[in-house]
């Protein structure tokens, strides 16, 4: 029985997913499995995305014909030859002569090494950089990414869609589960975690290939990415992208240690328990620890990435380095670690030599800094040893701590809230749609981020309804507002809550736009309507970046700033009663009567806090 899901209305996921294997490239531990992702393209020609791994094939071919739904196979586009990804294709052509093998060159030579009795000379359409290929509505274009971690590899962007088909890349380990889709929360959830295992281990040792990559996807309007294995992304891309920039430059996501120790009788562990306690005393918050005998040295590679300091502590064993550390620092340096600060213990009975031989593998790295406060335990930490384990806490702390306040300001240091009001700002009318009921709200931090493709950026606080809605539906509309606009305009639109009322009933000028939602002409000189590519969790706010779908201008009439609302526009407070003392708020107007304003208050109508009011 085939199992299919569509992403779009075109476009279906024909992959499956393997839970009973046990090791990933016979490697990796995969204990939640791993997904093998294959998406068919229904369009005047059909057009189908990898294929799938030999343990897999029965389902997918299962899968393919399910969907095709009786139409024949037009295009398979091989984006990387791995046989995870392409060993079903011997079976493809069989149940489909006519298929044409999309490839480059590099892929005809792999194939003809993985499949030496069979002759794909006919079937292949060999396609370079840039190269596009039309089969119907949907046009596809080509983009070389050698060494993204084969170098025959490729993906391929659906100009149509915005989607990119981004082969290894942004791809994790772990079986799919009926969702196919990511979301915001797996951006910190234990998925995650392994997206980190998947691309340092298999991807990590490229990361200057993964560099040039990304450089290409900062040129297009990305709205979805589609991998060869793990959850499909259509939300949080920013901070997607973000994440694989840390991993792909070698720079640590966090200031944290890891600790990696190999001790067969329990004096090492015991030093390096000790050393860990001493890290917590001193403040440091992120302290991870692994026995290199229990963890697996794809789970330590994956926090080695993540965090900025590590320290490796080993036995002396056969005269060299216990054996499971060093195969540890082999895998790290293999993936050309970078840019760490690393301490050494070690230990020996009668010949300590394990910390000397740890920083030759380790030490030569480009970027890694090695303290001087290398620790020599004979059997068991000795009481008389205590001063120099001091030691070399201090100094790793010191350098959690240095990088912190080298990237953090002190909350609130020399902050005169006031100075914020010398910032001038435009403001708009920002209106979405979602579930068929219209909204809008007052805003004034829309900026244009780029001009090709033409992209912007809105903030808006949480607590709006129209906030939901566009994180939900994931568009909007901005008009641009013109100095015209009364007071009445603003108290609409900002001072009440659309949860509570139809804010556009009964206004004039307001018309809907070919996105289906609602803009207004009058008091506005311009109109964008947009589409959200990816958002950032700003606290209290969350920023949207958005694609521009269409723009008009209105009006030729001045667009109306912050300043301008101050000073002609907002009335000026009625000063209150001689008998009574209270608070205006320097937002809407709106005054708070009494004494002493709470610390927690918030203006019941613009929702500004108390740093935003002034005593009359």
């Amino acid at each position: 029985m085939e199992c299919i899901q569509n992403i779009t209305k075109e476009l279906i996921f024909v992959g499956t997913s393997d839970r009973r294997m046990a090791l990933f490239e016979n490697v990796y531990p995969i204990p939640t499995g791993v997904s093998y992702n294959s998406y068919l393209l229904l369009d005047e020609q059909t057009v189908l995305f990898d294929t799938v791994d030999r343990s897999v094939a029965d389902q997918f071919y299962a899968n393919v014909a399910a969907a095709l739904d009786g139409r024949t196979l037009d295009f398979v586009i091989i984006q990387h030859m791995e046989p995870d990804h392409c060993a079903s294709l011997e079976g493809l052509l069989l149940r489909y002569p006519n298929l044409t093998i999309v490839c480059n060159a590099k892929t005809v030579t792999m194939m003809k090494q993985f499949f030496p009795s069979c002759d794909f000379e006919n079937n292949c359409y060999v396609v370079k950089e840039g190269d596009i290929l039309a089969v119907g509505k949907h046009t596809l274009t080509f983009v070389m990414a050698p060494m993204v971690h084969w170098p025959e590899v490729m993906v391929t962007y659906d100009t149509t869609d915005k989607i990119l088909f981004s082969a290894d890349a942004f791809g994790g380990f772990g079986a799919l589960s009926g969702n196919l889709f990511a979301d915001e929360a797996d951006l910190t959830s234990g998925y995650m975690d392994e997206m980190r295992r998947y691309y340092t281990n298999i991807v990590g040792k490229y990361g200057t290939q993964v560099q040039t990559l990304l450089k290409k996807a900062a040129g297009i309007d990305i709205r979805m990415i589609c991998p060869l294995h793990g959850l499909i992304w259509r939300t949080g891309l920013g901070d997607l992208i973000d994440k694989y920039t840390h991993w792909a430059t070698y720079t640590p996501e966090e200031n944290g240690v890891v600790i990696a120790y190999a001790s067969v009788y329990g004096g090492t562990e015991n030093t390096v328990n000790i050393l860990a306690s001493k890290l917590a005393e001193r403040g440091v918050k992120r302290i991870r620890m692994f026995d290199v005998s229990v963890t697996h040295p794809s789970y330590i590679v994956a926090e080695a990435f993540r965090c900025s300091h590590l320290v490796f502590a080993s036995t002396t064993y056969n005269a060299g380095i216990f054996v499971n550390m060093e195969n540890l620092l082999h895998d790290l340096a293999a993936h050309n670690f970078q840019n760490r600060t690393v301490a050494f213990i070690e230990n020996g009975t009668w010949a300590p030599t394990a910390g000397k031989l740890m920083r030759e593998i380790i030490g030569g790295l480009k970027g890694v800094t090695v303290l001087d406060e290398t620790l020599t335990v004979r059997s068991a930490l000795h009481p008389s040893q205590k001063e120099s384990l001091e030691i070399m806490a201090d100094a790793i702390a010191a350098g959690l701590t240095q990088t912190v306040e080298e990237t953090v300001a002190p909350a609130n240091a020399n902050l005169n809230p006031a100075a914020m009001f010398k910032l001038s700002y435009g403001l708009f009318l920002l209106s979405a749609k979602d579930k068929g009921k219209d909204n809008a709200c007052i805003i004034n931090t829309v900026t244009q981020l780029t001009d090709i493709p033409k992209r912007v950026s809105v903030a808006v606080n949480k607590s709006n309804l129209t906030h939901d809605m566009i994180l939900s539906d994931g568009r909007f509309n901005v008009s641009v507002l013109t100095e015209s606009v009364p007071f009445d305009f603003f108290k609409q639109y900002g001072f009440q809550s659309g949860r509570l009322l139809d804010k556009f009933e009964g206004q004039d000028g307001i018309v809907r736009a070919e996105n289906g939602i609602l803009y207004t002409t009058k008091y506005a000189n311009a109109y964008l309507s947009c589409t959200v590519i990816a958002t950032v969790d700003c606290g209290t706010h969350t920023l949207f970046i958005a694609s521009v779908d269409a723009a008009e201008v209105l009006s030729d009439e001045p667009s109306v700033t912050y300043a301008y609302y101050f000073a002609h526009i907002k009335p000026r407070p009625q000063p209150a009663p001689e008998k009574k003392t209270g608070y205006v708020c320097k937002i809407c107007g709106y005054v708070y009567e009494g004494e002493s304003l709470p610390e927690d208050f918030i203006c019941p109508l613009c929702k500004h806090g108390v740093e935003d009011f002034e005593k009359l």
